[in-house]
């Protein structure tokens, strides 16, 4: 090493003397003159001085490339592109319902665009893409010069390449060693992707104007179509808009979104890729664009909304609006579509009824939930009047006093307490009791609905009647804290309060809880979880959720049907005859508040168990003769009527452990008199009076 250095060095001297010997001499012979010395000094010096700086200039590049490239991100990142996805809700059919996102985005191959519009794109942002290794010299000079003219950064002629690193390896800031790297990497890149692979990123990372994050989203939000499908006309028009999305928005500005198709058919027609007649043909084509953005998708419901916030919830933001999952529901269009009918219906109806009184600044409002008994599969919900009008979810999120309709769940607890339906409770006034209201103590003193008392009543009876006095000494006699947790196990969780206007249903109870609990009637006393969501799958179609139903049992089969037998018997004597119209087997309750703030129904058929509720927001009184009867059950009729009118008629299966017997329905005992009115009630084994032990009809038969 020292050999070499010392000849080098030692050497260059002598060298140089020796050239300036050759040229003194092959200018002139004879002595040579001091001017003639010093231009050789000088022509020597030149060549030296180019000499170093070339050589400096050499090592500066290379200094200051692993300078600008020490930090920069590999460009193997590039292989696991994972852009930020739509993630779509899908109904039980698999239609599409709703999307969620930050950046609507689609993603798709190269394969999958049409290749007019790779042409269009190619044309109109870097024509020379086929050709360079990820930089255009001769464009980053004609930039560099308008940029020193105008003495600011205005133009940058980069590549599609540059582009996508600019996007997706580097932040958009305007600066020169931004540049630098962004050149850098663009080289790096064409050496590790294909021109197709490049394209495949740019198309499915660039903004589009109108909300749509890539082309696929672009040629479904302007056009309607996938981006397959795209003709030259709408092809040149989507290519002139990553420039400027909203400036040459067709939606903005429909002229200047054509000057800018005309530049990109002119550019397409130099490039080769069209003739000339083509460019001029396209140019007058006409245009059809897509209504809306969003045009594809049915409006944003209740559902959809309660869904977004279950993901949320379990998921987070980034997840959800990113990753572009897949999420199936148990939602059924068209039973969606008829509950919507049947809520708008019934509040204008009650609107009608009330036209002389209506307040523009308070609008009844109504709600209703229908549910898969056996499935827990969430089938309609309608959360209010409107979803534009109002986000508030009366269905899930509002907690109301339920009335009446809670009062089976006091009759269900006394079953299993010991009570039949042949039982015999006497209707009569009850005392004034004292009760804690608002934090402060006053008497109250319960009413029957119309002030009248019927004596000694059926257990059966009472139900279908709604009388409040049986009801209230049924709760006193089993317990108020009994009731509490037994309504509790059958899915009716809300906010109770610990006296006797339980009985009553003055505690506070969200519709889909009321529902869970009826549901537990309809399917043999078996609690269904509501599902809203059935699967999720991620962007690569990996299962990340899979919801099978969610059972427990938490009552007796027979104690179930007898509940559903009690109110079937409403339904076809009581509060419920309205609902007959349905014409088919079904069993229900209403519900009215004593003030008449709320009103209900709550109601089942063997495959489908529903409830609704209407009432104001502010707590304002519905009106008299305003019941669960009269403003609540209409709308439940009209939407069971659309939802099961292509089913069959089904019928509750009776379990085993029911008998049959005859019973006088006015003393709840075996007709002793041949002139004695008769009906065979149900019971549970067991349960039959020792004298009447012989008198039963097996329980496999139907009666229905």
């Amino acid at each position: 090493m020292n050999y070499w250095k010392t000849l080098l060095l030692k050497n260059i001297p002598q060298r140089i003397k020796d050239w300036k010997q050759q040229l003194l001499c092959g200018t002139k012979k004879g002595k040579v003159t001091s001017t003639e010395k010093r231009k050789v000094n000088w022509l020597l010096y030149c060549l030296i001085f180019i000499g170093f700086t070339a050589l400096f200039s050499f090592l500066s590049v290379i200094l200051a490339y692993y300078y600008f490239s020490y930090d920069l991100p590999r460009i193997s990142s590039l292989d696991d592109y994972r852009p930020s996805l739509v993630t779509s809700v899908y109904s039980s059919e698999g239609i599409k319902i709703g999307e969620l996102s930050r950046e609507r985005r689609y993603l798709v191959g190269i394969d999958d665009i049409a290749t007019v519009l790779v042409q269009a794109i190619v044309a109109a942002e870097d024509d020379r893409f086929f050709d360079h290794k990820g930089i255009n010299y001769w464009s980053i000079i004609r930039a560099a010069i308008k940029n020193i003219r105008s003495f600011e950064i205005r133009q940058g002629g980069s590549t599609i390449t540059q582009q996508v690193v600019k996007s997706l390896l580097l932040t958009p800031e305007r600066k020169f060693s931004r540049k630098i790297k962004e050149a850098i990497l663009a080289l790096r890149i064409e050496k590790h992707l294909s021109k197709g692979e490049i394209l495949t990123l740019y198309l499915n990372q660039i903004y589009f104007g109108n909300g749509a994050y890539g082309i696929e989203a672009a040629s479904r939000a302007y056009f309607g179509k996938p981006a397959s499908e795209l003709n030259l006309s709408e092809a040149s028009l989507l290519a002139g808009l990553p420039k400027a999305p909203s400036h040459y928005s067709p939606f903005n500005n429909l002229e200047r979104a054509k000057e800018r198709q005309k530049y990109v058919l002119s550019r397409m027609y130099k490039q080769g890729f069209i003739s000339l007649e083509e460019s001029r043909v396209t140019v007058d084509a006409p245009l059809v664009f897509a209504k809306s953005k969003r045009e594809d998708l049915p409006k944003r419901s209740y559902f959809l909304e309660h869904v977004r916030r279950v993901l949320l919830k379990k998921y987070g933001e980034d997840y959800v609006y990113g990753e572009g999952l897949r999420i199936e529901t148990t939602l059924n269009l068209a039973m969606q579509a008829a509950a919507e009918k049947a809520v708008l219906e019934g509040v204008e109806a009650y609107e009608k009824r009330h036209e002389d009184e209506m307040d523009n600044d308070t609008r009844v409002q109504a709600a209703l939930i229908a549910m898969d008994p056996v499935s827990g599969h969430v089938k309609a919900m309608v959360g209010g009047r409107g979803f534009p009008e109002s986000q508030f979810n009366r269905a899930i999120q509002s907690r109301r006093q339920p009335g009446s309709a809670f009062k089976p769940f006091i009759y269900a607890a006394a079953l299993d307490k010991g009570y039949t339906p042949a039982s015999i409770i006497v209707d009569s006034p009850i005392a004034t009791f004292e009760i804690l209201e608002d934090n402060e103590y006053k008497f109250w003193e319960p009413q029957n609905y119309g002030k009248q008392f019927k004596g000694p009543t059926t257990f059966r009876s009472a139900l279908t009647k709604s009388c409040n006095s049986i009801t209230i000494k049924i709760l006193k006699d089993i317990g108020i804290d009994y009731v509490i947790k037994y309504a509790q196990k059958i899915g009716a969780d809300g906010g109770y309060n610990k006296d006797l206007t339980l009985a009553l249903g003055s505690c506070g109870i969200s519709l889909i809880n009321m529902v869970r609990a009826y549901s537990t009637f309809c399917a043999q006393g078996v609690s269904a979880e509501p599902i809203y969501i059935s699967k999720i799958l991620d962007r690569d179609g990996n299962i990340v959720e899979d919801n099978t139903p969610r059972l427990v049992s938490v009552i007796s089969p027979q104690t179930a049907y007898i509940m559903t037998s009690l109110l079937k018997s409403v339904v076809e004597e009581g509060t419920g005859r309205k609902v007959r119209a349905l014409k088919r087997p079904c069993a229900g309750k209403t519900g009215t508040t004593n003030d008449g703030k709320d009103a209900w129904f709550m109601g089942y058929t063997p495959q489908l168990v529903a409830g609704t509720w209407i009432g104001f927001d502010n707590l304002k009184p519905l009106g008299k003769k305003e019941t669960g009867s009269s403003a609540a059950s209409p709308i439940w009729l009209s939407f069971m009527q659309e939802a099961l009118k292509d089913e069959p008629v089904k019928y509750f299966k009776i379990p085993e452990g029911i008998v049959f017997m005859r019973i006088n329905p006015e003393t709840g005992y075996y007709p002793e008199e041949k002139k004695d009115a008769i009906i065979f009630e149900c019971f549970k084994e067991g349960t039959l009076p020792s004298l009447f032990k012989q008198e039963y009809i097996p329980g496999r038969q139907v009666f229905n």
